[in-house]
């Protein structure tokens, strides 16, 4: 009975071994996986950013993830910007007007629309300001909803493509309009990893002019226009994998390692020996 004792001990202790050594093995496979969800889009060259603003969706200048982008204006105008956004980010917009020395009170306005033009709601952020008359700058900020890799087609969910910054003051007065100013826009996305993940996929994601683009290439081998060019560094639906992976494959391995475990400890008793007749 003794012996029987410690052998169960011996196996407990082994089985606590291979548990340590399974969870360590997984902390440096999770590793990777905890870097790559890190915040977001590495800064491209500012040297390519856009120096000037679109007057119109058509028209958006294209700016990169990270880029500063900046345009002269006059009081009044709609500038316009347009960005890529993937599955998974969770993109802020963040802008900035330098106003001139002299000027009244003005609020200004930054609206975020989707591909297919819908604006979406600021999550967080200073979204609309208004300038002091004594103001030099004033800072605006939205930070939309997570992207969503599929939604429901009456839903207003963000989806993956291009996004427009529409920048413009609103309740200006008559003796500011036409007034230099300076503006400023960088967009940034943080990667929200497998919480923000969902079943599903859309076919193309929502860049204006990629349907009617497949379609003309198919028809003939003259290359059609597309009205925005630019995508993520990765490509679109870059975002597929997730850490949700690494957790998934993580709890299966635990589980195991407890059912050997479990079994180990409660499969009572081994054969007991043989002991010599008259012992």
């Amino acid at each position: 009975m003794r012996a029987n004792r410690m052998l169960s001990a011996v196996g407990a202790r082994g089985v606590v071994r291979a548990i340590g050594a399974g969870l360590l093995l997984l902390g440096v496979s999770v590793t990777p996986a905890t870097a790559d969800s890190s915040p977001s889009a590495s800064p491209s060259d500012d040297d390519s950013a856009p120096t000037s603003a679109g007057t119109s969706f058509r028209t958006a200048a294209e700016v990169d993830q990270g880029q500063r982008a900046t345009a002269s204006a006059s009081t009044g105008d709609y500038l316009y910007w347009s960005f890529p956004a993937d599955a998974g980010q969770r993109p802020t917009v963040k802008a900035k007007v330098k106003l001139p020395d002299a000027h009244a009170s003005a609020t200004w306005q930054i609206d975020v629309y989707d591909g297919l033009r819908r604006r979406q709601a600021c999550q967080y952020g200073a979204q609309t300001r208004t300038a002091a008359q004594e103001a030099a700058s004033v800072d605006l900020s939205c930070t939309l909803r997570t992207v969503r890799a599929w939604s429901e087609p009456w839903a207003d969910d963000p989806l993956p493509g291009t996004y427009y910054v529409r920048l413009t003051t609103v309740g200006l007065e008559a003796a500011d309009l036409g007034l230099p100013v300076d503006t400023e826009v960088r967009v940034d996305s943080k990667d929200m990893g497998g919480a923000a993940a969902v079943d599903g996929s859309l076919a193309e994601p929502l860049v204006p002019g990629i349907a009617v683009t497949a379609k003309e290439d198919e028809e003939s081998d003259t290359p059609a226009a597309v009205l925005s060019s630019i995508e993520p560094d990765d490509g679109w639906a870059s975002g597929w994998w997730s850490d949700r992976w690494v957790w998934t494959g993580i709890g299966g391995v635990l589980a195991a390692l407890a059912g050997v475990g479990g079994y180990t400890l409660t499969r009572g008793p081994g054969r007991p020996s043989r002991v010599p007749p008259g012992a």
